[in-house]
């Protein structure tokens, strides 16, 4: 099985949102309550659709739980990073 591979960039209900990382599920559901916390909205996008809430249900009832594209809003973009902790100027990924 081949690797799940995520655009940068996306139009995605009429913005830009940019992708901080591609990472297992688990992971980025608590990256994305890190930014919630925060003030910072996040959507994951699965190889079959896009989330914006993550139901405990689905995740218990095994639901996809492979790699998963973690963005942002781009005018979120530096709030994001600086709540994960990151360092990145040019807007790559997040783990390097």
């Amino acid at each position: 099985m081949t690797a799940a591979s995520y655009e940068d960039r996306v139009m995605y209900q009429g913005d830009v949102w940019v992708r901080l990382d591609t990472l297992p599920r688990l992971l980025a559901e608590g990256w994305r309550r890190t930014l919630s916390d925060g003030g910072v909205v996040s959507v994951i996008r699965t190889p079959f659709q896009w989330a914006m809430v993550s139901p405990v249900i689905e995740i218990e009832t095994g639901g996809y739980m492979g790699d998963v594209g973690l963005y942002v809003p781009e005018v979120m973009l530096e709030e994001a990073l600086e709540l994960l902790g990151a360092n990145s100027e040019d807007g790559e990924d997040v783990q390097e």
